[in-house]
């Protein structure tokens, strides 16, 4: 039976160093941990959950629920996906607002005081001691769980093709984006040359070459860190959000990219 260890709670009290009570979810979540398949699904803003300790920094629902505090529709997106390709999903569930694991933690936009024109005031003139706690209880054991997981796999011989998930709101700065999914790379094309090909031949979607979005070392970290510096085949994606926003739309995406993905796998492995 497959573990969800986010059911479990936190076992060190909450310190200086530490955010999270006891009681509190783990800053990542497991799902399907023995899949099978090569592919390892990544989520850094699955979640918009905020600690206790923070009193939702004082923030209103409506602001907490919008895109600015997690990336819509990931978290069942990638659960369903896990099931297509039969492939272990880890995915962290604390609101990017917290601290954004798609940043490295010394990045001024780690920890924002401004997002898409709402103020996070609990976010402003923060000590350095303060982001450190974020740092200490979210970040660092978050990623420190999937480079746990990428090494166990090395260890026992099983490869890795590492799947960023993120989605996109689809308007943004009174721009109406036009993508219904972006395929964002940076170093490495291998994966993402080969998916954008896969895509653009459905002939139904309006694909982004590195848009809206692109890697980059100052505008990622779980790329250049877990992907890039493993040598991993590896490919970011970015989903737009009214697409994925129900369990019925995120199944038949999951049920589209995991035939994709093979597809471009397979044609990676081919020419190697």
């Amino acid at each position: 039976m497959n573990e969800d260890v986010s059911a479990y709670p936190n076992t060190a009290a909450p310190t200086v160093e530490a955010l999270l009570n006891p009681d509190e979810p783990a800053p990542f979540r497991i799902e399907n941990a023995q899949g099978r398949s090569g592919f390892v699904l990544i989520g850094d803003h699955a979640g918009r959950l905020i600690p206790r300790a923070l009193g939702g920094l004082g923030l209103p629902d409506r602001e907490r629920e919008r895109h600015i505090g997690w990336d819509i529709g990931i978290a069942g997106l990638g659960s369903a996906l896990a099931v297509q390709l039969d492939s272990v999903f880890i995915s962290q569930p604390y609101s990017r607002l917290v601290i954004d694991c798609n940043r490295h933690p010394d990045d001024a936009d780690a920890v924002v005081a401004l997002s898409d024109g709402t103020r996070i005031a609990a976010n402003e003139n923060l000590e350095a001691a303060q982001i450190q706690a974020r740092v200490r209880s979210i970040h660092a054991p978050y990623h420190a769980q999937i480079t746990q997981a990428l090494d166990a796999r090395e260890a026992h011989g099983q490869p890795s093709v590492l799947v960023l998930l993120h989605s996109f709101t689809p308007v943004y700065a009174g721009f109406a984006r036009p993508w219904h999914v972006g395929v964002l790379y940076h170093r490495d094309t291998r994966l993402a040359t080969a998916l954008l090909q896969q895509l653009r031949a459905q002939g139904d979607l309006v694909v982004g070459d590195n848009e809206p979005y692109s890697a980059t070392d100052d505008a990622d970290y779980a790329l250049p860190v877990h992907g890039e510096t493993r040598g991993l085949l590896h490919v970011e994606l970015e989903i737009r959000q009214d697409l994925i926003t129900t369990a019925k739309q995120q199944h038949h995406w999951a049920q589209r990219l995991a035939a994709m993905l093979t597809q471009a796998l397979a044609d990676v492995q081919s020419r190697s």
